[in-house]
């Protein structure tokens, strides 16, 4: 089978479209990926042996909607060649095209190959209205939301299966923009190559506190910052470490700066898998500290089931979707927003190591029955029904809500 994945993202730092297209490749099919591409990354690359396209050069820093939309733009109309040239060229038609979302509209770069018989997924990563609302406080009841939900039930009545990145959004999108039998949830499970336990042989007498990833204002960097302000004194042996970029990164910085933490709380580049994975395991403790906004309060967050198979207790807010998933015997929960809640997790959590390592160890337990291994098949088979037919329903032994949650867990 010839399938192609497109994302607006860097494909070597996106766990999601990896494990789809390595698990394709592992199999025997051929596997593009259409992406973004670093400062001195090479334009095509095999890793893994996925065909990676990398066709626009990003780097992340858009301060207002129309720098946003205008690369997003851009990318839609490289993508749109790439697609009709690999399909119009003689090589072979995809048999399948993996569109991921942010934008929905992206699906309609595939447009040339759906009218030459090529079957199409869309995958929500982030569903975009709320996604738009939260990054650029804009109000749900503007056009512009309005507008973005047309814009969501046209590219999912183009597609020929939607795939959502959590339980509360596939409701969400059933309830307002596609059908139940069109639509099913995988969740953005860790790489087992990579996410997997790992010696712990740091010995320097420090407890770590980490933070991996983007620096956009609903993920609350800056209440993990300010909580660990509160407690510093209490706790010198403990440091913060924040990987990542995105357009709060100055704010973050100048908030470190401001309050003397330059000496304990490090703010660094995001690293590649290989490079960031050794050190969220040699962490004593995850901090996720999103802010339980109307994207926010149901996004979920990879990091945390990321930490869970390294062995590393993390410390979540109280969200929605969260609440959902976990309870207080595999995380440490804080209230949303409330960064002396979030310095009292942190302080427990750095003083008390026998709940560190029950927390770990249940939560050990749990990823074990929700993990990607569980799950691959479930994928292939229903690449494999979408390429043959298009005329699918849920995926096969796909898991309920239930089956996902916790003893516990509520909506």
């Amino acid at each position: 089978m010839k399938v192609c994945h497109v994302v607006y993202a860097f494909y070597e730092t996106d766990t999601r479209v990896r494990m789809y297209a390595e698990a394709l490749s592992e199999r025997g099919d051929h596997v593009d990926v259409i992406s973004l591409r670093k400062e001195g990354q090479a334009r095509c690359e095999v890793v893994e042996g996925v065909h990676v396209n990398r066709i626009q050069p990003r780097v992340i820093n858009e301060r207002n909607k129309a720098t946003y939309l205008f690369r997003l733009i851009k990318f839609f109309m490289k993508s749109s060649a790439f697609l009709a040239k690999s399909t119009l060229n003689g090589d072979g038609r995809y048999d399948l095209i993996h569109i991921h979302s942010v934008p929905d509209f992206e699906v309609f770069a595939a447009l040339i190959p759906k009218l030459s018989g090529s079957k199409i997924i869309l995958d929500i990563h982030d569903i975009v209205p709320e996604f738009y609302a939260s990054k650029f406080n804009v109000s749900e009841n503007s056009l512009i939301f309005k507008g973005l939900v047309l814009t969501e039930r046209a590219s999912t009545a183009f597609a020929d299966y939607v795939i959502v990145a959590n339980h509360l959004w596939e409701r969400t999108l059933t309830e307002r923009s596609v059908k139940k039998e069109k639509c099913s949830t995988f969740l953005n499970y860790p790489i087992p190559a990579f996410f997997r336990t790992y010696p712990k042989d740091r010995d320097d007498g420090k407890v770590v506190l980490v933070y991996p990833g983007s620096l956009n204002w609903h993920q609350g960097v800056d209440i993990a910052i300010r909580a660990f302000d509160r407690i510093k004194t209490r706790v010198p042996e403990a440091e913060f470490h924040i990987y990542g970029s995105g357009p709060a990164v100055g704010f973050l910085r100048k908030l470190v700066d401001e309050r003397n933490m330059n000496n304990r709380v490090f703010i660094r580049e995001f690293l590649p898998l290989d490079e960031i994975v050794p050190l969220m395991a040699s962490a004593d403790i995850g901090v996720v500290p999103k802010r339980a906004d109307s994207f926010g309060d149901q996004a979920f967050s990879t990091k945390i089931f990321e930490f869970m198979a390294l062995g590393v207790p993390v410390i979540v807010s109280r969200t929605q979707i969260d609440s959902f998933y976990f309870d207080d015997s595999v995380v440490k929960f804080f209230d949303s927003k409330d960064e002396e809640n979030l310095a009292e997790a942190m302080l427990e959590l750095i003083r008390n190591r026998p709940l560190r390592t029950m927390l770990s160890r249940n939560a050990a337990a749990y990823i074990q029955g929700h993990s990607w291994s569980c799950r691959k098949k479930d994928y292939t088979r229903l690449v494999d029904e979408i390429a043959a037919s298009g005329m699918c329903g849920k995926t096969p032994d796909s898991q309920s809500d239930s089956t996902h949650r916790v003893a516990g867990g509520r909506l």
